[in-house]
């Protein structure tokens, strides 16, 4: 198969390329070795820490960017895009584009919005390792690298005070997002922001592509706003209102995934 036109893959994780219980992407592997055959780049899209990204990315033998928390920060190996980027730091391996604000800044905002809301939060930096694992099927080794939060809280609320929270928190300028399981209050940021930034980057160094965006549930339809071809990964959830016109696959979860791209490799070969 040659595919003339480059490709750029964007995923979410948790619910699209890794179970929402098991956290495995084994269901995905033959796509995501036909990728690799192609030197197709996927680029992770989460929630999650850049601590449990990394964890997959080891697992993923993965080389590519990956942005953490919803858009928060983007991380690339140090010299991936050969040219210097305008506005990137390094750290460690790696260099960034950050456009979320600090964590405890955010955590002051929940508990603030909390307060003048009336309505009572639990977030992510009240709950001990085996309340996390319990809510989330992790294992406590995850849960620690679930807890080290750069920029984005998770949180749970009543449903009934839910709008008039997440009301408090928009007035205050913060933003507020939802994935599987949580509630996220964030700062100027969502996985669009990140998304341009990056397809920008790959467009300046291999000029025109087409780009892909796969993921399950109301925190990717800024995700799919940002590709040219949305995918939504079938989950046990409602489908989020508003996901126009992506693409739903059949199956759920990584297979699902895999049953996507390796439908749109067969659509985009001659």
């Amino acid at each position: 198969m040659v595919i003339h036109e480059m490709l750029v893959i964007f995923s979410d994780l948790d619910g699209t390329l890794l179970d929402p219980e098991t956290y495995s992407w084994q269901a995905a592997q033959q796509a995501l070795e036909r990728i690799e055959q192609l030197r197709i780049p996927l680029i992770l899209v989460s929630s999650k820490t850049r601590a449990e990204i990394e964890a997959v990315r080891q697992s993923l033998r993965h080389g590519h960017p990956f942005v953490v928390e919803n858009g928060a920060a983007a991380f690339w190996p140090q010299g991936y895009f050969e040219a210097p980027v305008p506005g990137a730091t390094e750290r460690g391996p790696y260099e960034l584009l950050e456009w979320g604000s600090p964590y405890g800044e955010l955590v002051e905002a929940l508990q603030a919005a909390s307060r003048e809301a009336q309505c009572p939060v639990r977030g992510f930096h009240d709950m001990s390792l085996s309340e996390i694992c319990e809510l989330t099927h992790l294992t406590p080794e995850q849960a620690i690298l679930a807890k080290q939060r750069e920029y984005d809280e998770p949180f749970l609320t009543s449903p009934s005070c839910a709008p008039q929270l997440l009301e408090t928190i928009r007035r205050r300028g913060f933003r507020w997002t939802h994935g599987g399981r949580f509630y996220h209050i964030c700062g100027n940021n969502d996985k669009a922001v990140a998304v341009h930034a990056l397809t920008n980057l790959y467009r300046h160094r291999f000029g025109p592509l087409t780009t892909i965006g796969l993921g399950d549930s109301w925190n990717d339809l800024p995700l799919f706003d940002a590709v040219d071809r949305a995918v939504l990964v079938r989950s046990k959830q409602p489908a989020p209102p508003g996901f126009r016109g992506a693409k739903l696959t059949r199956e759920h979860g990584p297979a699902g995934w895999n049953e996507a791209v390796l439908e749109i490799l067969s659509e985009m070969a001659p």
